[in-house]
């Protein structure tokens, strides 16, 4: 298959390396000077240091070459690798409405909109889907076991994409359902933040822990119903799946802007430390917005919501959730 892949972070670049020694990938930098990086160096220093590039994988900093290398083939597939604030510009630069894949986990900032609702609004007639599931792109780079879901209400694209990515080490599961796939692969960025907020705090334990993301399954579950989602994805890859993985996870970003908060650091000092996109600061008024006019109740995310706007310190933000009244369990109370 011919492959293009449109965004050279962490992400793009190790799902183009896993891809590249069974398809005809070519991996587009918006930047041309890390693209001829990338070319000279054959590896991705910033985002996969240490981890060589394929032969086979090309590079390029032309988006029309990109576009065209996918569709000179009748089976191509194109990705789009780009932080959720760069998908609507994407989708726009598309040449035509070919079949699309995206890999961004996110609402946008501004409207809320999720990547389906962002694809109908600009591409109505485009063919489109998402790649998700519980994935460090290190990992994937590294080519460990790993297990992604992709969904699209089309069934050709779903068929496209297991044919592109599955193989011995990673297999790519399917769904219909992007609305809950989507919201899982959102919601638990949020929820990672609210994690690591609370192992940073001294007098929480792993009991706590398993606390929090049991019920932080529980707000996503809520609100994807909410969003028109089935129950069960979220009980899947890109629901607990992508939620265990991401709250309890070293490599996570979203857990370690908690861990920084939760020590005292200020947000914009956190930010700085981290120097890469943590969604879920950027999710996290959205997913409270989206809640609060559906009337869902989300109490953690809002406690997060109020941790990273510094109306609650992340103590009290604890204490306030501990203390709400008791009711009965169940995956929707």
């Amino acid at each position: 298959m011919k492959i293009a892949v449109l965004g050279a972070g962490a992400w793009g670049t190790a799902l183009a390396l896993s891809a590249a020694g069974r398809h005809d990938v070519l991996l587009w930098a918006r930047d041309p000077s890390q693209a001829e990086a990338l070319r000279r160096d054959r590896c991705n220093s910033r985002y996969l240091a240490g981890l060589p590039l394929p032969p086979g994988l090309r590079i390029t900093a032309d988006r029309t070459l990109a576009w065209a290398h996918a569709e000179a083939s009748p089976d191509g597939l194109t990705v789009l690798a780009t932080p959720t604030a760069g998908l609507r510009g994407q989708l726009l630069s598309l040449p035509d409405d070919r079949p699309v894949l995206w890999l961004c986990k996110g609402f946008e900032s501004g409207t809320g909109a999720l990547g389906h609702e962002v694809a109908r609004d600009v591409r109505p007639d485009a063919t489109c889907g998402v790649l998700s599931g519980p994935s460090f792109a290190l990992e994937v780079a590294r080519s460990q076991p790993t297990a992604l879901v992709v969904a699209s209400a089309d069934a050709s694209l779903r068929e496209a994409t297991v044919a592109a990515f599955h193989g011995e080490q990673m297999r790519v599961y399917s769904s219909a359902d992007v609305v809950g796939v989507e919201v899982g692969g959102a919601v638990k960025n949020v929820m990672a933040i609210a994690t690591g907020i609370l192992e940073s705090l001294p007098s929480a334990g792993l009991n706590a822990r398993a606390a929090l993301i049991t019920r932080g399954l529980a707000e996503m579950t809520r609100l994807g119903l909410a969003l028109g989602a089935q129950a069960e994805t979220f009980m899947g890859l890109s629901g607990l799946g992508d939620l265990v993985l991401t709250a309890t996870g070293d490599l996570s970003r979203n857990r370690r802007v908690g861990l920084l908060l939760g020590s005292g650091q200020p947000l914009a000092e956190v930010l700085r430390t981290l120097g890469h996109v943590a969604e879920g600061v950027l999710s996290a008024p959205t997913v409270v917005a989206r809640a609060r006019s559906l009337g869902v109740d989300m109490p953690i995310s809002e406690a997060v919501l109020a941790v990273l706007e510094g109306r609650l310190a992340p103590a009290q933000a604890m204490a306030e959730l501990m203390s709400r009244t008791s009711r009965s369990e169940g995956t929707l109370a």
